[in-house]
């Protein structure tokens, strides 16, 4: 989809999902009804999910309220012989906490890049501050991961002499 002329809701979405997919972090970028989305295809992760939440419509710009899932897969390790006993009660046997740390920096990338650099140009200003919510085990596979949460304003492109 080209965004010249494309609605503001067209132009948000394909702009996370091109943001995302520039990220070394990130395999694949989906969007709509998490439950739709086969999450058994090992090979999709690490997986963004882009859900749009609602959209205010005010004079000249719109208002979405965005939800972006930052996710992969936590493996498990029945056994590390280097592994202290701290390590195991700090880290346990998986890679949690590395999954966490990695899709944090996806989202913390997005947000910077929404605050103050190249989605700025865009014509794409987020409001305040987004909201991260770490999960791990919310999907039917061992996925881990952040809920990030975000106002941004979008040009409204819709020219009411058009309508």
């Amino acid at each position: 989809m080209s965004n010249a002329g494309a609605s503001a809701f067209y132009r948000v979405t394909e702009k996370l999902k091109d943001f995302l997919l520039g990220s070394p972090d990130v395999h694949t970028v989906t969007y709509g009804d998490i439950t739709q989305v086969d999450l058994n295809k090992q090979d999709m992760f690490p997986l963004s999910h882009i859900m749009v939440n609602s959209a205010v419509l005010q004079r000249g710009t719109i208002q979405f309220n965005i939800t972006v899932l930052a996710m992969d897969v936590v493996w498990q390790s029945k056994d590390n012989p280097d592994a202290t006993e701290f390590d195991i009660l700090m880290y346990g046997l998986d890679n949690e906490q590395d999954v966490l740390n990695t899709q944090l920096k996806v989202v913390n990338l997005l947000n910077q890049s929404m605050a103050r650099f190249d989605m700025r140009t865009d014509l794409f200003e987020l409001i305040g501050d987004g909201t991260c919510e770490p999960f791990h085990d919310r999907f039917e596979n061992d996925l881990a991961g952040w809920a990030y949460t975000f106002d941004v304003f979008v040009q409204n492109n819709i020219d009411v002499c058009q309508a």
